[in-house]
């Protein structure tokens, strides 16, 4: 069997350009890399099956010990974003004081690179449960990778997503929605206000009102003791055709970040309620709204077995075992909904993520390693 060395892997992956398709159209997606990847865990030992989530697309799934005993799934995604205004080469790979430099080191193929280490280790010693490795595509989009994943059978007791968490234990993050709100107006030349309606200062009412739900109402709701409050951003605005030209129409999209606790529709309410309010200081408003995407938050009790098993895992290897909320949205929120409870735990700096230089510690990817390899080790009932 081929040695299991992490850190090559790490390098093997941030050199092969997997940027997702659906965000950079020249890119032609994660096949090689998917490919790439299932020969390194076959060479390793582990069981590998390739399965298209898109066409061209493949997911990775590889499994070591036994479908009859516990299991646990490691799962991170292959795809990448863009590297437009990058500071270094995004696909060199290139090693400087202790760090490994490139596109997706840190968001996330740290992450698979330990997962799947990790897996391969446990599984050579031997396991009486089943470890269960899925490198996914499409979690920097619409998810199909995980969603395919779950549509076809793919189940586990608990779930580790190894997305970059700077080795802290993080069991819940928000979700949120993608709001977007057409408000017409009537296009007329810039001096005939008699027959002009202007859709962005109409726009302009419905943002008030916005603006007062993000900066009295959500601060004044409780916080979820990990995640913090929710909130709401105007993402982007658009409209208007020329200097001397009323405005038809204004396009205002609307990012809620959302928590645990709140319902699937309050936030398209409450964007229905400000438009409403604007209507009721000018009535002649026409708008309307429509939800483009939702993706639910994740949340997993503290005490629930797989957040008490990692915390175990982690002090066993001298890590500090700290908990946190994770800022971004993850997969993790699609296995917690299938009724998997899964973890945000892996290398890396979130705050590295889509940046213009982007990197990851190789020592923390060391370190991420070993402790999943105890952790699968101990939840699989392996060998000590």
């Amino acid at each position: 069997m081929t040695r299991i060395e992490p850190i090559a892997l790490l390098r093997d992956l941030v050199r092969i350009d997997s940027r997702n398709p659906s965000l950079a159209p020249d890119s032609a997606g994660e096949r090689a890399v998917a490919q790439m990847l299932a020969a390194t865990l076959e060479a390793w030992g582990l069981r590998v099956s390739m399965h298209e989530a898109a066409p061209g697309r493949p997911n990775v799934i590889a499994r070591g010990g036994r479908a009859t005993g516990p299991s646990i799934m490691l799962n991170g995604h292959l795809d990448v974003v863009d590297v437009e205004g990058m500071a270094h080469a995004p696909f060199g790979a290139d090693e400087r004081d202790g760090r490994v430099y490139g596109r997706g080191a840190s968001d996330m193929k740290g992450g698979v690179a330990a997962m799947c280490a990790a897996a391969a280790r446990a599984a050579a010693r031997g396991l009486d449960g089943e470890v269960i490795v899925t490198a996914v595509v499409d979690e920097e989009h619409t998810s199909i990778g995980t969603r395919e994943l779950l549509r076809c059978g793919v189940r586990a007791d608990a779930a580790i997503v190894a997305e970059p968490t700077s080795l802290s234990m993080m069991p819940a993050h928000k979700g949120f929605a993608w709001i977007e709100i057409d408000v017409r107006g009537r296009a007329a030349h810039g001096s005939r206000y008699e027959l002009g309606v202007d859709a962005i200062l109409d726009a302009g009412l419905i943002l008030a009102e916005l603006d007062r739900l993000e900066r009295e109402v959500l601060p004044a709701r409780p916080p979820h003791p990990l995640l913090g409050r929710s909130s709401l951003h105007v993402s982007t605005i658009e409209g208007g055709q020329g200097w001397s030209t009323y405005p038809d129409r204004c396009i205002v999209r609307v990012e809620r970040r959302t928590l645990p606790a709140e319902r699937r529709e309050e936030p398209f309410e409450e964007v229905l309620a400000a438009i409403t309010r604007a209507q009721v200081r000018r009535p002649s408003i026409a708008a309307a709204a429509r939800e483009v995407l939702w993706q639910a938050p994740s949340d997993v009790a503290p005490d629930a077995p797989i957040v008490r098993a990692l915390s175990d895992a982690l002090t066993s290897r001298g890590e500090p075992a700290r908990f946190g909320g994770m800022t971004a949205w993850t997969d993790a929120a699609l296995l917690n909904a299938a009724g998997i409870p899964a973890v945000c735990f892996g290398p890396g700096d979130i705050g590295m993520a889509h940046a213009a230089e982007e990197w990851i510690d190789i020592d923390e990817v060391a370190r991420a390693t070993d402790v999943l390899e105890t952790l699968v080790t101990r939840w699989c009932g392996g060998e000590r």
